[in-house]
């Protein structure tokens, strides 16, 4: 499947894989930020992206990021629709005590792209039985 992107920042690496048959591509920082610790923000991708019909754009956090700095992806994943044809932004948050600095080109976020189907919603006053029932969080366990 081919994706168009444009770059608007032209200086920025375009969106790729790191390795062959990897599920995520790089998305990279358009912009210089500090990000306090606590603090969440929207940094600029740099691109735009025609998301084909029946898919979604994920945006999911990186995990080296993750495990290494404390900052992730807030609204993971984050979706773009398929009829948005604005900058790709990425709402990242630091969960360290430390500030973390974001450098223009750096590598801030993965892109997924899903495929997914539409459902009609119907509404009734009742649902089918199953054996699980209402059991919620930590029903099946411990």
């Amino acid at each position: 499947m081919e994706v168009q992107i444009v770059k608007v920042d032209k200086d920025l690496p375009t969106p790729s894989y790191q390795h062959k048959g990897d599920a995520g591509m790089d998305l990279y920082s358009a912009e210089e930020y500090t990000l306090q610790p606590g603090e969440y923000k929207i940094i600029s991708s740099g691109i735009k992206v025609a998301v084909p019909e029946g898919y979604e754009l994920q945006v999911r956090p990186r995990s080296g990021m993750a495990a290494k700095h404390g900052v992730t992806v807030l609204n993971t994943p984050g979706t773009i629709d398929h009829q948005y044809r604005g900058i790709v932004g990425v709402i990242l948050i630091n969960h360290s005590k430390e500030s973390y600095e974001i450098k223009k080109g750096d590598r801030i976020a993965q892109a997924i792209f899903n495929e997914f189907k539409s459902v009609e919603i119907k509404e009734v006053d009742t649902l089918d039985e199953t054996k699980r029932g209402e059991g919620g969080f930590g029903s099946t366990g411990k």
